[in-house]
């Protein structure tokens, strides 16, 4: 493993762990969020996430995001006084392994090409309209189960995500090339800026999605949020143009691998209803049937009082 990949993956664990607590915390305290908590956990996952993309390029990167599953739900679950069941563990494994063959497929891929402006103004307007049509389609009152939304806003939050890293790169390498005075060109600040916008959307969007629990939308964002990067990294910067078929098939299998691990972790077996829950559940129901039949034998008694 090479200096730039190590710190790649070093990195983009403690990004991981950063946004973990950060989730875990925006799941628990939904309802009254510290804000300045959340803020600082994902701000200090963001800028880790920054120095990652320094060093390695979104193939390398992105797929690290679902090192904050791994991380979240063990950690959700000490919070919530809970064991980590056998599926989780299965499911942190296949995660981590599928994320290792992903690494040694991809190598020591190093961010070589910047966006440029077109495409730049290209992968704004396509990430602003998913955007728009995940997170306004959750908004309104639609049918279907109560989850749907949840993940709809998590897709939207991973989106934005995904296309923040992309465009972080490009303003990281062309700061690396020009220096901090390539700022001063409008198209790169007006770029830094979408950046923010972008992230802050991210968090807003994810922040709205933990309403409805944790395990489905952080999986669904941890999802979304890498095979958005890779799009932008095939469709706009050409990676993955190098590889062999050798490795593209070991990529594919450890995303295939890490996707089945999401899904485990993001999907924990429910713990069978006990017996005295299900009998209070019978008699609550019987309750109200009881109060009708004594309402209506009364009804003639008192019908016979008026005469």
């Amino acid at each position: 493993m090479t200096g730039a990949l190590a710190a790649t993956v070093l990195l983009s664990l403690l990004s991981a762990v950063a946004y973990a607590l950060a989730a875990v915390v925006q799941e628990r305290l939904a309802a009254a969020p510290k804000w300045w908590l959340i803020i600082g956990l994902n701000g200090g996952g963001a800028l880790l996430h920054v120095g990652a993309l320094a060093y390695g390029s979104l193939a390398v990167v992105q797929p690290l995001g679902a090192l904050t599953l791994v991380v979240a739900l063990p950690v959700g679950a000490a919070v919530a006084r809970r064991r980590v069941r056998a599926r989780e563990w299965r499911g942190a494994a296949a995660t981590v392994a599928g994320l290792v063959a992903l690494l040694v497929a991809v190598g020591a891929a190093a961010p070589t090409q910047a966006l440029d402006d077109l495409q730049v103004l290209l992968l704004v307007l396509v990430a602003v309209a998913l955007i728009v049509g995940l997170a306004g389609h959750a908004y309104r009152a639609v049918p279907g189960p109560a989850r749907l939304p949840g993940l709809r806003l998590a897709a939207a939050s991973g989106v934005a995500f995904a296309a923040s890293s992309a465009l972080t790169q490009t303003v990281l390498l062309r700061i690396g090339a020009d220096g901090f005075a390539a700022l001063e060109q409008p198209a790169l600040a007006g770029t830094t800026l979408i950046v923010v916008a972008l992230s802050a959307a991210g968090l807003l969007l994810a922040q709205a999605a933990y309403r409805y629990g944790l395990g489905g939308p952080l999986a669904t964002l941890t999802i979304v949020n890498p095979v958005a990067a890779a799009g932008v990294g095939i469709g706009l910067l050409g990676l993955g143009t190098d590889l062999s078929l050798t490795a593209v098939a070991i990529a594919a299998t450890g995303a295939v691998l890490a996707a089945i691990g999401v899904v485990l972790l993001a999907m924990p077996e429910q713990a069978p209803a006990r017996p005295a829950c299900r009998k209070a559940l019978r008699q609550a129901r019987r309750r109200p049937r009881r109060r009708a039949l004594t309402q209506r034998n009364r009804r003639p008694s008192t019908r016979a009082a008026a005469r």
